[in-house]
C-alpha cells in the first residue's frame, strides 16, 4: 500500500492545485456548462477521496497489505485490544489526520445545511409578513419596494420566486417571462443543492484554491444553465434586457436567492443583503440569476451578445469520460487491491 498512498497523495495535490485552476482560467465551460458543471464535481469529490484516502492507506500500510485487510487490523486493535507496536507515530498521526478531516467535512457539510435551513425558515416567515402572492404566475409573491429584486427560495413545495414590485413595473411582460423562466430554472434543476455542497467545501477548506474556485464556477454555470432555459422562451434581446434592469438593483441582479433577501428600505432591518454565495459568517446568501457578481454578470451578458457553437459531441465526451475516470482512478486505487485478494 505504500505505493497507493502516494500515487493518491500525488493525485489529490494535482486535483487541489493546478487541474481547477487550469479549468478556471478556460473558456470552454461557457460553451457547454453542464458538462462543466459535472467535472467540476468531480475533481471535488476525486480530490476529497484522494487527499482521504492517502493518508488512510499510509496508516494503515503496516498492518495490511491493502486497504480491506488494514481496516480488519485497525478494527481488532480498536475493537479486541489487539497489539498496536507495529503502528508508528506517522501512521498514527496519518490515520488520526483522516479520521478528523473526514469528520471536519461530514460536520461542515451538516453545519453548513443547519444554517441555511434555518435561514430560509426565517425568511419565509418574513415573506410571509411583507410579501403578497403574485396574480400573474404560480408560486411567486411580490414584495413592496421600489428597486428591482428577484430571487427564488427553494424549500420543495414552499419553493417560491420573490419579485419586487419595482421589478414589475420597469419590465415588459417578455422580459418578466424570462425572469420567472430563469428563477423557475433554479429550482426545477436544484442548483441549491449544488451551491449548498461547494459551499460547505469551501467553508471546510477556505485554504485550498479549489474550493474558491470551483465554488465560483458552479455559482457562473448555474447562472448559464438557467439562461439556456430561458432562452427555449423569450430572445436574447428580452433577456439581456432583463439582466441590465435586474442588475440596476440594489443585489446587482436577479438572485438564485437560496434563503437570503435583498437590501433596501422595505427590508433592511428584516432581510440579509445579498451577496453571492456564502457569506463570512456561514449564512447563505443568493447567488443570483443574474449574478450580484458584476464579473459572473459581465461573463453571461458577453456570452449571449457573442454566442459561441456548444462543444462537439466527441469533446463533451472527452470531458465526461474525464469526469468518470477522475472518480474511478481513487476508487480503484483504494478498493481493487482488496478485492483481488
Amino acid at each position: 500500500m505504500f505505493w497507493t498512498s502516494y500515487l493518491l497523495a500525488v493525485l489529490a495535490i494535482v486535483l487541489a492545485w493546478p487541474v481547477p485552476i487550469l479549468l478556471s482560467r478556460a473558456s470552454w465551460p461557457a460553451r457547454s456548462p453542464f458538462t462543466a458543471m459535472l467535472l467540476w464535481q468531480a475533481i471535488a469529490l476525486a480530490g476529497g477521496l484522494s487527499m482521504i484516502g492517502a493518508m488512510l492507506v499510509y496508516g494503515l500500510e503496516p498492518i495490511g497489505d491493502n486497504l480491506i485487510s488494514g481496516l480488519r487490523g485497525l478494527a481488532d486493535m480498536v475493537l479486541f485490544n489487539a497489539p498496536t507496536t507495529a503502528l508508528g507515530f506517522w501512521h498514527l498521526f496519518a490515520l488520526s489526520a483522516a479520521a478528523l478531516l473526514t469528520a471536519h467535512l461530514v460536520f461542515t457539510l451538516l453545519l453548513t445545511y443547519y444554517k441555511i435551513e434555518r435561514q430560509r425558515r426565517r425568511h419565509r416567515e418574513l415573506l410571509a409578513l411583507l410579501a403578497a402572492p403574485s396574480v400573474d404566475a404560480a408560486r411567486t409573491v411580490v414584495i413592496s419596494h421600489d428597486s428591482p429584486v428577484a430571487y427564488c427560495l427553494p424549500g420543495g413545495a414552499r419553493s417560491v420566486t420573490v419579485l419586487s414590485d419595482g421589478l414589475m413595473a420597469a419590465l415588459e411582460p417578455a422580459e418578466l417571462r424570462a425572469v420567472l423562466s430563469h428563477e423557475n430554472a433554479h429550482l426545477n434543476q436544484r442548483h441549491h443543492l449544488l451551491l449548498w455542497a461547494f459551499a460547505a467545501w469551501r467553508q471546510a477548506l477556505p485554504w485550498l484554491p479549489t474550493t474558491r474556485l470551483a465554488q465560483e464556477a458552479v455559482n457562473s454555470l448555474i447562472e448559464m444553465l438557467a439562461d439556456d432555459v430561458a432562452l427555449k422562451t423569450e430572445s436574447k434581446a428580452t433577456l439581456i434586457k432583463a439582466i441590465a434592469i435586474v442588475a440596476s438593483g440594489p443585489t446587482g441582479g436577479m438572485t438564485a436567492g437560496m434563503g437570503a433577501g435583498m437590501a433596501g428600505s422595505m427590508a433592511a432591518a428584516a432581510i440579509p443583503s445579498a451577496h453571492p454565495g456564502l457569506a463570512l459568517d456561514g449564512l447563505e446568501a443568493p447567488t443570483g440569476a443574474v449574478s450580484g457578481s458584476a464579473r459572473t454578470t459581465i461573463s453571461r451578458v458577453s456570452r449571449l451578445l457573442s454566442p459561441e457553437p456548444q462543444l462537439p459531441a466527441a469533446a463533451r465526451g472527452m470531458v465526461l469520460a474525464g469526469s468518470a475516470l477522475l472518480l474511478a482512478v481513487p476508487t480503484a486505487l483504494l478498493i481493487v487491491p482488496g478485492l483481488l485478494g
